[in-house]
């Protein structure tokens, strides 16, 4: 990727520019106008259209000619055989002022009974689940390279979220009463910003909001903007220790 300019203090670096990244560029873009954005993905696929939005393109791996002082890192560990190399590339990108932040998944947490849920619970001993191992591992890099982390519960707006697919299946022999924490991909931007504002130093946080529902409830909310669509939930156990 190449900086032709001079590097501006607030300009950023974006890998992973997809729903999440695409949405963090457009806040970034409002409050810095004068700012570049570069994006980083898997394929030239969508260069153009991300051309169309103001986000300058590569493919993700490469390292840029001159240093960024803001990075984010949007992309999923899908179709990555080495995911925390594709963290280190990252962090070389980073001039080390403004911010690094690497959103993660709150699946890392050991915890699976409607229990709660904070930056202090206990995380999965590594061994135990591949996927926990890949997002612990990738969250040392960028900790240990001075970035932050910030874990996200499920995302969703609109059209994209757990909600679709209930919505999609009619009926699910799941428990209706399970609590689900969500957050919307607005807001999930929109603190990603405000975390990366903030300039901090190793740091983890949780990004959820503050009502969670149950299967039910948060189907039963979507389905009322979702054209009548309903579903039913078969799964009658009911056993709710806390929120998660």
């Amino acid at each position: 990727m190449s900086t032709s300019d001079s590097v501006g203090q607030n300009d950023l670096l974006i890998v992973g520019p997809g729903v999440l990244g695409r949405i963090v560029a457009e806040k970034w873009q409002k409050e810095n106008p004068s700012c570049k954005i570069f994006g980083q993905t898997a394929t030239t696929d969508n260069h153009r259209e991300l051309a169309q939005i103001g986000i300058v393109s590569s493919l993700k791996g490469s390292r840029v000619d001159q240093k960024v002082p803001y990075v984010i890192f949007c992309a999923p560990p899908y179709h990555s055989d080495d995911y925390p190399e594709h963290l280190r590339v990252a962090a070389s990108n980073w001039n080390g002022e403004g911010s690094f932040l690497f959103t993660s998944s709150t699946a890392v947490y050991d915890c699976s009974d409607n229990g709660l849920c904070s930056e202090d619970s206990p995380c999965m001993p590594i061994g135990r689940s591949p996927q926990a191992d890949v997002l612990l591992k990738a969250e040392n890099v960028v900790l240990e390279a001075g970035g932050c982390v910030l874990r996200l519960v499920g995302l969703y707006k609109m059209d994209r979220g757990p909600h679709v697919f209930w919505l999609s299946k009619g009926t699910l022999d799941v428990r209706p009463d399970h609590i689900i924490s969500l957050i919307h991909y607005e807001d999930a931007a929109s603190l990603a910003i405000a975390i990366m504002r903030k300039r901090l130093r190793g740091h983890v946080f949780v990004g959820c909001d503050n009502q969670p529902l149950s299967r039910s409830l948060h189907t039963s909310s979507s389905s009322k903007t979702n054209f009548g669509m309903y579903s039913k939930f078969t799964n009658l156990m009911v056993s709710i220790a806390g929120k998660k």
